[in-house]
């Protein structure tokens, strides 16, 4: 059994992969859903104490996912949503994981669509270069939109209190000014890697904050010889982890990842 590595994404823990953890695990698989360095604490910790959000880095979060996948005895399977997603591509790129999926992923660096409705969702943090140095929570009506805008109210507001914490402003600041400065950046990865692990992308056709032209743009981006794939489930939002359905989504992505893990 190949074991598995769950990557969460902003303005949520890995808390919001605790029915896939419980999913995979009851099919025998190894399940570790590591949270990134100074995320240890629950949700409850860091929305009344956010320091850690605000100091972490993408490099720290990368090398602490590479130290733990190299303690698992073979190369996992790498499913990540959302930020996740563009953490699942580097450590593909970075020679990591058997195969990988990214759902509703965040686009590495190059990737320059940037839909109406992604500006809307990130508008909380990006209307200020203030929020550089901040970590920004989301209200309730900003995280409906960007994360639950196809669940019941009472569904969103559920998920809301159980999984919401606030986002860094200095690494989505920075993946805004990525494709604008000089030299590679923290999202930067070869798109040309032919050694990279083999790739999927999910994408829910109704997500505000990373919609599926997203991902398009972003696997289009790649041009090595190795596996590069796309899906679209109708009727999912951003949160598709936590949607009806989602049984049947964490099914299909692990049979294809294991179908053309290496």
């Amino acid at each position: 059994m190949k074991p598995i590595v769950l990557v969460h994404g902003f303005w949520v823990t890995p808390r919001s992969w605790e029915n896939w953890k419980a999913h995979y695990e009851a099919k025998g698989h190894q399940v570790i859903a590591p949270g990134y360095p100074g995320f240890e604490v629950e949700v409850e910790a860091l929305n009344a104490d956010p320091t850690p959000i605000v100091n972490v880095t993408v490099p720290q979060i990368i090398a602490h996912y590479e130290e733990a996948i190299r303690a698992l005895p073979e190369p996992p399977i790498i499913i990540g949503h959302s930020a996740g997603g563009a953490f699942t591509q580097i450590l593909l790129d970075h020679g990591y994981g058997a195969a990988g999926v990214a759902m509703n992923s965040a686009p590495t660096e190059g990737v320059r669509v940037v839909p109406l409705s992604q500006l809307k969702s990130t508008f909380p943090v990006l209307k200020s270069p203030a929020n550089r140095h901040k970590a920004i929570p989301l209200t309730f009506e900003e995280w409906k939109y960007a994360f639950t805008n196809t669940f019941t109210e009472d569904e969103a507001r559920a998920l809301y209190e159980r999984y919401a914490i606030p986002a860094s402003g200095g690494i989505l600041w920075g993946g805004v000014l990525a494709n604008f400065q000089p030299g590679h950046q923290d999202t930067w990865v070869d798109y040309h890697n032919d050694n990279r692990a083999p790739l999927l992308f999910v994408s829910g056709s109704e997500d505000h904050i990373m919609p599926p032209v997203i991902q398009e743009s972003n696997a289009k981006h790649y041009k090595s010889k190795t596996v590069t794939e796309r899906r679209e489930y109708e009727g999912y939002a951003h949160l598709l982890p936590a949607q009806k359905g989602w049984e049947q989504i964490a099914d299909d992505v692990l049979e294809w990842a294991l179908a053309h893990a290496r």
